[in-house]
């Protein structure tokens, strides 16, 4: 890798193991002793990693070396550059789309099916681009973790069974059109992807003050998914909605709980609702206003099974999931 690459490498690393932890950046900042804006800065990639922060954030996050793993191979990859300092280009900023670009998230609708062997996800998100220049590609992250508290053995069960392409299979759409996408982040339970507005057939960006619908799909099997799901809201949203879909027969229990940046976990505001629709439990859940930077939490377990897995899928963020 080049330095480049080993930063950013070092940056997405970061904030999977933050979000697997389930921490705000004020909390990992306060958790580490560093100033908040720091830790986004090294996040979001405008500072690069000391040895330092990397300590503090492996020591903190417990990632089973993988952080520091990481910092080592950016300092091998300066190495190898040397004498020559690398030419880096400029930064972009923390929200990765075009410059005057802004997005609101005006609706958010999260349909999680599992049919008793894989889970199937289903994003649903009405945009509106209330900048003054069009965009034309939108940011998603997909990020596993079965064993969360043992990062060695979930790296270990993920370096023999990583994510592949074909099991994910994701589709996306706006407009009734077919979305192109193109891969940011490929690590064997951690991926990020550039959902882009166009196809083999033409482009169709979201122009300013327009509002779009677009929808991603992708499956998962049992055996790496698992039995919670968040959202963590990173852009301003209007409206958060989640159904879990799970087959009757099991009998699932769903609970779920709500973290902000200054507040450590409580029981969700709203109560959860549940039906019954041809053999299939629906749990549904949904908040008008989530606060930016709030991570609402759902967890279930079979009644009818004695064991399970582990997940997490992030997004809503400025190119995150």
């Amino acid at each position: 890798m080049t330095v480049e690459q080993a930063a950013e490498a070092f940056a997405a690393d970061l904030a999977h193991w933050r979000e697997v932890r389930g921490l705000a950046k004020r909390e990992l900042a306060r958790r580490m002793g560093f100033d908040p804006s720091y830790v986004s800065h090294v996040e979001s990639g405008r500072h690069k990693p000391t040895e330092d922060f990397a300590l503090r954030a492996e020591e903190a996050l417990n990632a089973g070396k993988a952080i520091w793993k990481r910092w080592l191979d950016y300092e091998a990859a300066k190495v190898r550059t040397a004498p020559a300092p690398p030419v880096q280009a400029p930064r972009r900023a923390e929200q990765p789309y075009a410059t005057g670009s802004a997005i609101v998230v005006e609706h958010d609708a999260a349909r999680l099916h599992y049919d008793g062997s894989h889970y199937r996800l289903t994003m649903r998100r009405l945009l509106r681009n209330t900048g003054s220049e069009p965009i034309s590609r939108y940011l998603i992250r997909i990020s596993v973790d079965r064993y969360p508290g043992e990062p060695e053995r979930s790296n270990a069960h993920y370096r023999e069974h990583p994510l592949t392409w074909d099991e994910l299979a994701l589709t996306a759409a706006c407009r009734g059109e077919a979305m192109r996408w193109q891969t940011k982040h490929d690590r064997d339970a951690f991926k990020e992807v550039w959902l882009v507005f166009e196809n083999a057939e033409g482009r169709f960006p979201l122009y300013p003050g327009e509002s779009v619908w677009i929808e991603y799909a992708y499956s998962v099997g049992e055996e790496k998914w698992g039995r919670w799901f968040q959202r963590a809201v990173r852009l301003p949203t209007e409206h958060l909605a989640v159904e879990l879909a799970f087959p009757a027969a099991l009998d699932p229990a769903v609970w779920g709980t709500e973290t902000s940046m200054t507040a450590e976990a409580v029981p969700l505001r709203t109560a959860l609702t549940q039906r019954e629709e041809n053999g299939t439990r629906i749990f549904s859940w949904s908040t008008s206003a989530p606060a930016l930077h709030a991570r609402y939490r759902l967890e279930w377990r079979f009644r009818s099974q004695a064991n399970g897995t582990w997940l997490k899928e992030s997004s809503g963020e400025p190119g995150a999931a």
